[in-house]
């Protein structure tokens, strides 16, 4: 394990660029890169954004095109009449700097907890946005709410013609805090989820699928709603971003203050097969794969939850 950067101020999401940047979102609202393991001193962007408890800077995607276009993608807190909204807008990289900023998905509900606001996109070339419920557990289960949802968009803002409901940027329903979206060798779809008082979820995701918040949650079934592929039971992970490696998924744990290691199967099962870094660096935010194949954690001991230390909070490099 080595420390790539240090001092950053409550890293949510990282992202790496095909030429070897590392992209990184600071709650507060800075967008920043490093070069080399070096990190820029000016920020690529300062965004005005509603930092109050959960809210703020969070979610990261680079275009599959960013090569070319220079476009990534991020997901914010913002003041819009004197209420919080969550938001989802496309800057374009030039230099030193984002710049242009266009916002694709506007108007979803925001709250001090529950934001969600994790950005991934999928092998479809697609962009999926995770909503949590924003404190208004009965949203997820409203159609015509777009809280408590996986949502997947076109990289322009419009709805793909083949998402289960016409018309409607919603993939999935009855989330209450999804904080992770990875895409495993077989294609498929984890998500990571906060549970209420433990009962956390690692879920596989079906289109159109109903995950049962508030109506259900960990392991109550009930007709109509899917059942997580894991939860955490009585534990608390607090899980946050996640990762594939190979045939396993890294989920990187807040107040469990592990990074998680599950096995994947072909056959769609998912085990605990270990922890790494448990209690050793605190919060962990994000997990990323970076281009030499090691892992990428961001930890988060800043964001008014954690101890942090002198040299918090930071990247670690993390070879499994």
């Amino acid at each position: 394990m080595d420390t790539l950067l240090q001092g950053l101020e409550i890293p949510w999401a990282l992202a790496w660029a095909p030429d070897g940047r590392l992209f990184v979102t600071e709650r507060p609202g800075r967008l920043r890169v490093a070069v080399n393991g070096r990190l820029a001193a000016a920020p690529l962007a300062r965004l005005e954004v509603t930092a109050v408890g959960e809210a703020g800077l969070m979610g990261l995607a680079l275009a599959p095109d960013f090569a070319r276009t220079g476009h990534l993608y991020v997901c914010y807190t913002a003041s819009r009449q004197g209420a919080s909204v969550n938001r989802v807008a496309r800057l374009t990289v030039r230099a030193d700097r984002a710049v242009d900023e266009r916002v694709v998905l506007d108007d979803m509900p925001a709250a001090t907890i529950h934001d969600g606001c994790r950005l991934k996109f999928g092998p479809d070339h697609k962009l999926y946005v995770t909503m949590g419920d924003a404190a208004q557990p009965s949203n997820a289960q409203r159609r015509d709410s777009l809280s408590g949802k996986i949502l997947r968009i076109e990289a322009d803002g419009a709805v793909p013609t083949d998402n289960p409901f016409r018309g409607s940027p919603v993939w999935s329903l009855g989330h209450r805090n999804p904080q992770g979206l990875a895409w495993d060798a077989w294609g498929r779809l984890w998500e990571s989820e906060h549970g209420s008082s433990a009962h956390d979820e690692i879920n596989l995701i079906r289109p159109g699928g109903n995950y049962g918040w508030p109506e259900v949650r960990g392991r109550e079934t009930r007709e109509g709603f899917v059942g997580p592929a894991l939860e955490s039971g009585d534990d608390t992970w607090a899980p946050s971003g996640v990762a594939v490696l190979h045939e396993h998924l890294y989920v990187a744990g807040l107040r469990g203050q592990r990074l998680l290691v599950l096995t994947l199967g072909a056959d769609g099962t998912i085990a605990v097969a270990g922890e790494l870094l448990k209690g050793a660096y605190g919060r962990l935010r994000d997990v990323v794969v970076g281009p030499d194949g090691a892992l990428y954690v961001a930890t988060g001991n800043r964001d008014g939850r954690g101890s942090p230390r002198p040299e918090d909070d930071r990247v670690l490099r993390v070879v499994p």
